[in-house]
C-alpha cells in the first residue's frame, strides 16, 4: 500500500475543519456589501499536500476578518448550517445539499462585526439560492455513546483542559474557528498532524500513520462531550446530511486519555461520501506514490465502532428528539453575481 502521506493528511485536515460553525447567528436584516457565489473547483490534493509540506494552512472552509468573509470549497448544507448555527446533520433537505460545493467571497459593511456575519450569510443564501427554512423538533436516528459491558478502559487525565486564551496570538500554522460552544484553534504541522484545541472540552490530535495505513485520533485530556463531538464530525463526513449525531450518554464527567485508530478504508469512505474524487490507481494501473487504496484493499486498523469498543465504550443505535432546520425550498443553482 503506497500513497502520498501528505495527501491523506490534507484530507484529515478537511475532516477536522468540517465541523466548524459560528457561535451565534444574530437576527436582523443585515447583508454583505458585495458578494460573489461560484461553484467550487475540485480540490487539488497535490497542491494541498505541497502547502502542508511548506507549513501553509489549506484555504478550506470559512475565513472571516474585519472586512471580508470567505468560504472556500464548502457544501451548501455546511453553509446553511453555519448561517443558522446548527450542524450539517441537523439540516433536513435534498440529498444533493452535501454534494454541491461553492466558493463565496463577501465584503463586510462598515460598522458590522464578526458576530453579524451569520445573519448576513443567511440573507445571502436566501437571496441567491431562494432558500426558505423553518426550525422544528423531529425524532431522528442518533448514535448514543455508552459504557461497554466491561467498563471504561481509558485513563483519566490528571489536569483539566484550559479555556482558549483569545488574547494570545495564533502560532505559525494555527487557525481559529468558531465552534458551537465557543472558539476552537486548529494547528497543522508540516508532517500533516492536525491538532484541534476545543478549549475546556479538551484537545484532540489527528494524524496519519503512513506505514500502518491508519488514521489516529489521540488526546491526553478530553471530555466525553468533546469526544462525542469529534465522533459526530467523523460520521458527518461519512453520511453528510444523512449522518447521525453522536450523543454522550456515558455519564462520565472526567477528562480522559483517548486513542482511536481507524482504517484508511473507512477514511476514504468518508471522503468519497463527500463526493470528492480521489485517485484509486495511477494511470498505469499499477501502484505509485499517489495511490490511495480502494475499499477492497486490506489496509490496517479497525472501524470506528470497533475502535470505540477498544476504549470500553459502545456506540448504539437510538432515536431522540433533536432540533432540525427544515428546508422548505432551495434552488440548486444560485442566481448570477
Amino acid at each position: 500500500m503506497k500513497f502520498h502521506g501528505h495527501i491523506v493528511s490534507a484530507l484529515i485536515f478537511f475532516l477536522a475543519a468540517a465541523g466548524a460553525a459560528p457561535a451565534q447567528a444574530p437576527q436582523g436584516q443585515l447583508s454583505f456589501d458585495v458578494a460573489t457565489v461560484k461553484p467550487a473547483a475540485p480540490l487539488d490534493m497535490q497542491r494541498l499536500a505541497a502547502d502542508m509540506q511548506a507549513g501553509r494552512m489549506p484555504k478550506i472552509g470559512p475565513q472571516i476578518d474585519a472586512t471580508r468573509a470567505t468560504y472556500s470549497y464548502m457544501s451548501l448544507d455546511q453553509l446553511i448550517a453555519m448561517a443558522w448555527n446548527v450542524r450539517p446533520y441537523q439540516v433536513s433537505g435534498p440529498d444533493w445539499l452535501g454534494k454541491e460545493y461553492f466558493d463565496i467571497e463577501a465584503t463586510i459593511p462598515e460598522g458590522a462585526t464578526k458576530d453579524d456575519v451569520p445573519a448576513m450569510l443567511q440573507a445571502l443564501l436566501e437571496e441567491r439560492f431562494k432558500l426558505v427554512v423553518h426550525r422544528a423538533q423531529e425524532e431522528h436516528k442518533v448514535l448514543v455513546l455508552v459504557i461497554g459491558k466491561g467498563g471504561p478502559k481509558m485513563k483519566e487525565s490528571a489536569t483539566a483542559p484550559l479555556p482558549i486564551d483569545l488574547d494570545s496570538p495564533l502560532a505559525p500554522g494555527e487557525r481559529q474557528v468558531d465552534g458551537l460552544d465557543g472558539p476552537m484553534r486548529m494547528k497543522m504541522s508540516p508532517d500533516g498532524t492536525v491538532t484541534v484545541n476545543m478549549g475546556t472540552k479538551g484537545t484532540v490530535v489527528q494524524r496519519f500513520d503512513r506505514q500502518a495505513g491508519t488514521y489516529h485520533m489521540d488526546s491526553s485530556g478530553v471530555t466525553m462531550a468533546g469526544f462525542a463531538e469529534s465522533l459526530s464530525n467523523l460520521f458527518l463526513q461519512m453520511g453528510g446530511a444523512n449522518s447521525r449525531q453522536v450523543v454522550d450518554m456515558t455519564g462520565l464527567k472526567g477528562y480522559y486519555q483517548v486513542n482511536l485508530e481507524i482504517s484508511l478504508t473507512d477514511l476514504m469512505a468518508m471522503v468519497r461520501g463527500m463526493g470528492m474524487v480521489i485517485p484509486e490507481r495511477p494511470p498505469s494501473g499499477g501502484t505509485g506514490a499517489n495511490t490511495v487504496p480502494v475499499a477492497s484493499d486490506p489496509g490496517g486498523g479497525t472501524s470506528v465502532y470497533q475502535s470505540v469498543e477498544h476504549l470500553g465504550l459502545k456506540l448504539e443505535d437510538s432515536k431522540a428528539t433533536v432540533d432540525r432546520l427544515v428546508i422548505d425550498h432551495v434552488e440548486k443553482t444560485p442566481t448570477e453575481n
